[in-house]
């Protein structure tokens, strides 16, 4: 089995190849080798640099900071865990590292608050949030312009599919998601309105606010 990695893991290589793994490093400087884990990383990259750019943060305050954005791109859905229609849990690659899913404390939306008022914390907060809006909404629209959807004018939900909803004012590290249950194509075929169990009840969406998983399907 290959497991591909971006570097060396030290001495915990040793104990990996004892357990019959064996690693295929990258060639150096060839980030581009890595596909959609290294896309994701530079994503959160040029949101770290617009938006902590101009910021004077101590140690501690950027090391929190970037825990928190490693949370993030830990939380994001990649593929459903069951087949179940009512089930809406994805595997995320939190469930990789540590066997469940990243959670965060409810938290007040600080964005519309001065620097002057803010303690540290809340200053941390804040910038967290700033991140969180700009990567969410980057990558929600980067799902659905994938190769595989641009011959289509949006991607063909059939019933059964697990989504990501489209919402405004979503905390970090949450996610909306939901099954396909009714599916409404045109005279044309395409898929333009999905009815989608979310949370209980039933809503009815465009398929421009609805996201395929990355990996819908695959595994």
């Amino acid at each position: 089995m290959f497991v591909p990695v971006s570097g060396p893991f030290g001495q915990h290589v040793q104990c990996v190849s004892k357990r019959g793994y064996k690693l295929a490093f990258h060639s150096p400087r060839s980030p581009h080798f890595g596909g959609l884990w290294e896309a994701s990383i530079k994503s959160i990259k040029t949101h770290l640099y617009r938006v902590l750019g101009e910021s004077h943060l101590t140690y501690e305050e950027l090391n929190t900071i970037l825990i928190k954005i490693e949370a993030v791109l830990n939380s994001r859905p990649l593929t459903p865990l069951s087949s179940d229609p009512r089930d809406a849990t994805p595997l995320t690659p939190a469930h990789f590292l540590i066997g469940e899913p990243t959670c965060s404390i409810p938290e007040p939306d600080l964005s519309s608050l001065p620097d002057n008022r803010l303690k540290i914390w809340l200053r941390v907060t804040r910038l967290t949030q700033y991140l969180w809006k700009r990567w969410n909404a980057e990558y929600l629209s980067q799902l659905q312009t994938r190769k595989k959807w641009l011959s289509n004018k949006g991607p063909n939900l059939s019933v059964g599919t697990l989504v990501l909803i489209k919402e405004d004012n979503i905390p970090p590290l949450s996610w909306s998601l939901g099954r396909v249950v009714r599916a409404q194509a045109g005279a044309d075929g395409v898929v333009r309105v999905a009815t989608v169990w979310s949370r209980g009840k039933e809503i009815k969406r465009s398929v421009r606010k609805l996201c395929p998983l990355p990996f819908e399907g695959n595994i």
